[in-house]
């Protein structure tokens, strides 16, 4: 039996007697606790970064599945690769138990569906060169678990992110993370600092991942689609720093040629 870290009682009694000034300090001061855990976590999530970097190379995809919270973090994490690195759609796959409209609402019952993980999955046409990442606070979501295990039946990569040490899905996971962050402050509300630990693990992955992947050139966002004034702005001023160019002359180089990189390259 796994240890239910995130399902034990609060530190904080008598929650409704704070006054709000107590209530945001004691929340943020349980927030501060989260990057320092994650830390402890750096050597398991560098291993399932280099797996990734390795199959992606190869023309493998990032796949996360996940209920809930955990869902829709994987969904958002994912939903912001093309913007922000301008790989194609489809690279970086989200899937939520429910399909997509329990990332609205919670869908009953979707997330102690064993088997629709892999119905989900094989949709995409999920194959060997792929990587699937479970994201569970728990470690316990049935989903996830079915999705898990039958992707490691079928010859593919998998890793997760859970809160609970020692986790069925830990335990199952090729690659685990495990962040151990504690109680929650509202006891059992892993939307809280397992939500947080879990949205920075995946920054940390998915960021890593689009570096070594070449998708960063110093610090810049050079493939970045340009979808709005302010990421064309953006770029503009990212050219006329590099190239030295005056900023209309800049922004007619890069809506010419569509990116950063390709400005760069075509000047």
């Amino acid at each position: 039996m796994s240890q239910k870290i995130t399902e034990s009682t609060s530190k904080y009694k008598h929650l409704e007697k704070m006054n709000t000034n107590l209530l945001l300090k004691n929340i943020n001061k349980e927030d501060k606790t989260v990057p320092h855990t994650i830390e402890k976590a750096i050597p398991q999530i560098e291993e399932l970064v280099a797996v990734i970097v390795d199959k992606m190379k190869t023309g493998g995809r990032l796949f996360y599945i996940g209920a809930g919270t955990s869902g829709r973090l994987g969904i958002v994490d994912a939903s912001e690769c093309p913007p922000t690195y301008g790989v194609e759609q489809g690279l970086v796959v989200g899937i939520i138990a429910g399909g997509d409209k329990a990332i609205r609402k919670a869908v009953e019952f979707a997330e102690d569906d064993t088997k629709g993980a892999w119905r989900d999955l094989k949709k995409h046409h999920i194959n060997e060169k792929d990587v699937v990442i479970g994201i569970a606070a728990s470690g316990s979501t049935p989903y996830v678990i079915g999705g898990i295990e039958t992707c490691n039946k079928n010859g593919i990569v998998t890793g997760c992110i859970t809160c609970n040490p020692q986790s069925q899905l830990a335990k199952t996971a090729k690659f685990p993370v495990e962040v151990v962050v504690g109680p929650e402050f509202v006891t059992g509300s892993t939307r809280m600092k397992a939500g947080t630990a879990q949205k920075l693990v995946l920054n940390m992955i998915s960021t890593t991942v689009m570096i070594k992947l070449g998708r960063i050139k110093g610090n810049i966002m050079v493939d970045m689609q340009l979808s709005n004034d302010k990421l064309i702005d953006r770029g503009t001023k990212i050219l006329v720093k590099k190239l030295k160019l005056p900023y209309e002359k800049a922004k007619k180089l890069l809506l010419k040629h569509g990116s950063v990189r390709k400005a760069i390259n075509a000047f």
